[in-house]
């Protein structure tokens, strides 16, 4: 069949007079139902108070939250007291909330997360202190409690990685839950100069503390010439799959491996941006060469579809090391491709 007068004068009928916002398919149309208003209009992503996701802002008080409406909790956590090599991510959630024209769509799931749930940035962990890294720590786990105990599912924008131990002690508080854990180390190590909660070790602390199931987590990505210092990992029960083995096994095997690991339980996905290839992702305190492509990380994150995910973080994007924009942009890339699992969730459907 051929290009023809008549098909011509057919699309001109149906689409001539269409606004961006008329769709024919049921499934974009229920999509751009919730996103464009009368007349074809919606807002400009550079307008208005940058938010993360351009999800709406809720303005909370310091003793009860008042968000029980929420399914999800967006929130950051500026704070990089833990860091062993370069400073500089206390700016990601500045950062990421700085990225335009992230979703609204997930082609993939094929959902609008921030128009299909509720879903809502609530600001920044009300830290006491930008000097001791104890005082955070205590900060982070008590806000994460409050919003937990409203019903919500937190979702963290840091911040070093050394914040994903206080989360996990306030989403395990009551049993230990799984972990898909996306980096390009284990962050098991011990203490150095006296100090253990730095963000190489939040994952031994958080197993230690009773709160994160060694046996349901799988860590992937993992490389760089710290491997000696993890030894925890496996010793643990953890599932290990490093970065150089992707290529042979493949990402649906590894989809296949984290699912299996953490099956149907409750478990938390943690995002380190430097589980990407520093040509992807320069600006971050410890990068290592041979990591993943952006490609290969949303398509792992899409495979956790189902996962019974009940928190998430993304973590260590430091925007002062790439004058491009790309390590934030990717950032919140992973972000909504996390949010975007959560509206699969059994935890958040179960409520």
């Amino acid at each position: 069949m051929t290009w023809s007068a008549e098909k011509l004068a057919l699309m001109r009928k149906k689409f001539s007079d269409a606004t961006g916002g008329e769709m024919h398919d049921p499934n974009f149309r229920r999509i751009a139902d919730k996103i464009f208003s009368e007349g074809g209009r919606r807002a400009a992503p550079y307008s208005g108070i940058p938010t993360l996701l351009d999800a709406p802002h809720r303005s909370i008080g310091n003793e009860q939250l008042d968000i029980n409406d929420l399914d999800v909790a967006l929130f950051g956590v500026p704070m990089d007291l833990g860091v062993t090599n370069r400073n500089g991510a206390r700016f990601g959630p500045r950062a990421l909330r700085s990225i335009e024209r992230v979703g609204p769509y997930n082609d993939a799931l094929e959902c609008a997360p921030i128009h299909e749930m509720a879903v809502a940035d609530i600001g920044d962990v009300p830290l006491l202190s930008r000097f001791d890294l104890a005082q955070s720590h205590a900060d982070i786990e008590a806000f994460v409690a409050k919003i937990i105990a409203e019903g919500v599912i937190p979702l963290a924008v840091g911040g070093d990685h050394s914040i994903s131990h206080p989360i996990l002690k306030a989403v395990g508080a009551k049993a230990p839950v799984g972990m898909i854990h996306i980096d390009a180390h284990c962050d098991t190590g011990g203490s150095y100069e006296g100090e253990k909660f730095h963000h190489g070790g939040p994952f031994r602390n958080a197993v230690l503390d009773g709160v994160l199931d060694p046996e349901r987590t799988i860590q992937i990505g993992i490389r760089g010439g710290a491997k000696y210092i993890w030894e925890f990992s496996e010793m643990s029960g953890m599932t290990v799959i490093e970065a150089a083995d992707i290529s042979n096994i493949g990402i649906d095997e590894v989809i296949k491996r984290a699912r299996d690991v953490i099956g149907d339980g409750p478990t938390y996905l943690s995002f380190d941006i430097d589980s990407l290839d520093p040509s992807f992702a320069p600006g971050t305190g410890t990068p290592e060469v041979g990591g993943l492509t952006t490609r290969e990380a949303m398509a792992l994150i899409r495979g956790m579809k189902g996962a019974n995910l009940v928190g998430g973080d993304v973590v260590e994007v430091a925007p002062a090391y790439d004058p491009t924009t790309n390590t934030a942009q990717n950032g919140a890339q992973m972000l909504f491709e996390i949010l975007s699992l959560i509206q699969f969730t059994p935890f958040r459907n179960s409520k």
